[in-house]
């Protein structure tokens, strides 16, 4: 046979798939004519083809040797060097090609497809269209078109494209998994998912496959299936840090705290510069109660990534959390330190304002938040958003909400505009906000997960606010204003402490005129604290009469009677997050319940080894275990329902509760609260000040463990107390919706009028 007819047989079994065949005869070949370009060259294809890239490269160089000109031997060199990660060396490979032959089309997909990897996308588009001008039934490069696409964030097109290529290969593997990440990225997830599974129906031990899978399962909350198709990821694959990371994720989500912190472990310990998953970790140990740990894990992460603006918004959110007397400071310095590294840097973006410098005119409002749906945060802007005056003031929200439902629909229809803002970028977003006009922009989420504070600090809109988060500072520089009530502030010293008989009976500000009622309210808005904030010095705080503005939001749960009256015995209960205990609080609860005789105590909190830690301290303390039980986290309806087991509820310092403390003397449930000298530990005061109950505030530990204790042992009081609670609530500013949402658009109005002054237009 001759070397021709030897090299066409060889053809045909390599063609065919019967490489070990293909192979002998490439190699009788080079025996007789060791020079053969095309024996040599398909011999490094078969190499290539058995993961042999080293040997590939080696066998295809010495072909393009002998024949420079080869474009098809260059473009699969390409190949074999872009599998062995040099993707310098494979693209100069595939544009040798293309030099060679400009039509060359694996080269054009070859080249688009390692361009990709590097981020030149339009380019790598730009190359597969050109390859599929050549040749329109090319499936692999209906893909990487696709994959380009994506990255680009063009999903309709690049669901187009990767369709396409599943119609000329039904069974193409890597179409349906990228086809699963288009449809994902367009929000398409239950579609995604049906992807994902036909790629795992043609490969059932496709790793990345089943992580992705368990990626979408995780946001549509399918829980228990997602941590079952990452457990499988990492099971097939043990190195694979990011499934861990994703595993992790699921696990958090379904609060199973102890295995979420395992697999992000193990995620780090595979991946030592994992800053995401130091992150997480953090927000775990949060969780967990372990502060000072999550402090820890935060600052690892913010070194990795120093760029990444939310992590230290962790760090400053959870020095909130900390006990102790010098958390005010550290907080104060983490925000100097925020303003510095991201608020200092956006200053040269902020630009002059068009703004129309009328003072009176309709005002357009603009809201920021990722919590515009079925969340704490939601659920207390609603009576507001329920309320708004859209004659005189015009109401954007931007929602980074990724997962909507009812509430968010709530909201929308709520809205005079209303943005998506799930794929901005900062300055994407700060761009929109500044084309749409906005007067007054206000941060919904100041340092909590997920905020926007990067886009604040840019100061698209002319008047900037925080609110409704937390009560207390972002210290961001460029947020000049925040709203409040007197009850959370008299400590900073702003105020000075004074009562209401203090205050004046009538004010002037920024032409907005204020009137103080017989229990020392003003109206419409109480005022503008000069000097400016004691917690940030570039702010200043309008005071209205409460922070909060309570609503059930449709889950109607009757208050029933004393529980301890049928179990013979008082029930405390903490329902607040686990985050907000810590030992020092807890060695008071274990006063209280020393002091009231077989007393329990109820803490919500997930499952895991933290349950056991509190309940060994508490031991130490000198509570018996069986006096403590825990409870887990529930649905709305069924968490309300908790509160019909508890007399008296305690409250956590030095975070107070918030909704947590609203929730429960909604249900008839007094609380007994620890006040300090920051906004976040004066909520306590605020709410029951604001319902006439302030002898339920101690502002010493000692007279939180006696009020608790006497008022445990008066009984007919803690009744009284339920069966009037939510009267007192019905009644009180702490509902009343149309009142806080008059004031909080007198303090905008005021805000404006003070602007207008500032730039001589009024």
């Amino acid at each position: 046979m001759t070397i021709p007819q030897t090299l066409d047989l060889a053809l045909f079994h390599h063609q065919a798939g019967r490489l070990a065949e293909a192979e002998s005869l490439y190699l009788q070949i080079l025996a007789v004519q060791p020079n053969h370009v095309e024996a040599m060259h398909h011999l490094g294809i078969i190499a290539h083809q058995a993961g042999r890239h080293d040997l590939a490269i080696k066998l295809i160089q010495q072909a393009v040797l002998h024949d420079p000109d080869h474009a098809a031997a260059h473009s699969n060199l390409g190949e074999a060097w872009r599998m062995m990660g040099r993707l310098d060396e494979a693209v100069a490979a595939y544009r040798r090609a293309l030099a060679i032959n400009p039509d060359h089309v694996e080269a054009l997909n070859n080249l688009g497809n390692v361009l990709k990897d590097r981020g030149a996308f339009e380019e790598a588009v730009d190359l597969c269209r050109r390859a599929l001008d050549l040749r329109p039934d090319y499936a692999e490069a209906h893909n990487n078109l696709g994959n380009a696409l994506t990255d680009l964030g063009r999903f309709d097109e690049a669901i187009t494209a990767l369709g396409r290529a599943l119609q000329l290969k039904p069974d193409y593997l890597e179409a349906h998994y990228n086809l699963g990440i288009a449809l994902r990225g367009r929000g398409q997830l239950e579609d995604a998912i049906i992807a994902y599974r036909r790629a795992l129906e043609i490969k059932p031990d496709f790793a990345k496959a089943h992580m992705n899978l368990g990626n979408a399962l995780t946001e549509i909350g399918r829980l228990d299936e997602a941590i079952a198709a990452l457990g499988r990821a990492v099971e097939l694959q043990p190195d694979y840090a990011d499934a861990y990371y994703n595993l992790g994720v699921a696990f958090q989500l379904s609060r199973r705290l102890d295995d979420a912190l395992n697999a992000y472990q193990r995620a780090f310990a595979l991946k030592p510069d994992f800053a995401e998953a130091h992150n997480n970790m953090g927000r775990v140990l949060t969780e967990l109660g372990r502060m000072d740990e999550a402090v820890t894990e935060y600052r690892r992460a913010l070194a990795l990534q120093p760029e990444r603006a939310a992590t230290h918004s962790n760090i400053i959110f959870t020095l909130h959390l900390l006990p102790g007397q010098d958390r005010a400071k550290l907080a104060a310095e983490e925000q100097r330190l925020w303003n510095r590294k991201f608020g200092d840097p956006a200053k040269r973006l902020i630009l002059p304002y068009p703004n129309d410098r009328q003072p009176e005119r309709r005002l357009r409002i603009g809201y920021v938040s990722t919590d515009f749906r079925d969340h704490v945060a939601g659920r207390n802007l609603r009576p507001l958003f329920r309320n708004h005056d859209h004659r005189n003031f015009e109401i954007l929200c931007y929602s980074g909400v990724t997962k909507q439902d009812g509430l968010t629909d709530e909201f929308r229809r709520q809205a005079d505009q209303w943005r998506s803002t799930v794929e901005s970028s900062d300055e994407a977003l700060a761009d929109v906000i500044r084309r749409d006009g906005v007067d007054i922009l206000v941060d919904l989420s100041q340092h909590t997960a997920d905020n926007q504070l990067p886009v604040f600090a840019r100061k698209p809109a002319p008047v900037q606010v925080s609110f409704a988060a937390y009560p207390g500072s972002t210290g961001v520089e460029a947020i000049e204003y925040r709203i409040s009530d007197r009850w959370l502030e008299s400590g900073s010293g702003i105020d000075g402490g004074r009562t209401s008989q203090d205050i004046p009976q009538e004010m002037q500000v920024a032409g907005c005129r204020l009137q103080n009622d017989s229990e020392g309210n003003f109206h419409p808005v109480s005022c503008i604290l000069h000097p400016a904030s004691a917690f940030s010095p570039f702010e200043q705080v309008f005071l209205i009469d409460s922070f909060w503005c309570y609503d059930p939001c449709g889950v109607e749960v009757a208050v029933n009677g004393l529980p301890a009256r049928l179990s013979g015995c008082v029930t405390f209960g903490s329902l607040n997050n686990f985050s907000k205990l810590n030992e020092p609080l807890l060695k008071n609860w274990a006063q209280v319940l020393a002091g009231v005789k077989d007393s329990h105590l109820v803490i919500l909190t997930g499952l895991g080894a933290h349950r056991q830690r509190t309940l060994d301290f508490l031991q130490q303390e000198g509570v018996e275990s069986h006096r403590v039980e825990f409870v887990a986290p529930l649905p709305r309806r069924d968490y309300l329902k908790l509160y019909h087991r508890l007399d008296l509820m305690l409250d956590t310092f030095p975070y107070n509760g918030h909704t947590t403390s609203l929730d429960a003397l909604w249900m008839g449930v007094p609380v007994v609260s620890l006040v300090g000298e920051q906004p976040v530990s004066r909520a306590g005061l605020s709410q029951l000040s604001n319902l006439g109950l302030p002898e339920l505030a101690a502002f010493s530990e000692d007279d939180y463990v006696r009020i608790a204790t006497q008022l445990a042992h008066d009984l007919p009081r803690v009744a009284e107390l339920r069966a009037t609670l939510r009267s007192r609530m019905k009644n009180s500013v702490l509902m009343d919706a149309p009142r806080f949402a008059r004031q909080i658009e007198a303090a905008y109005r005021a805000m404006w009028r003070q602007w207008c002054i500032q730039q001589g237009d009024a």
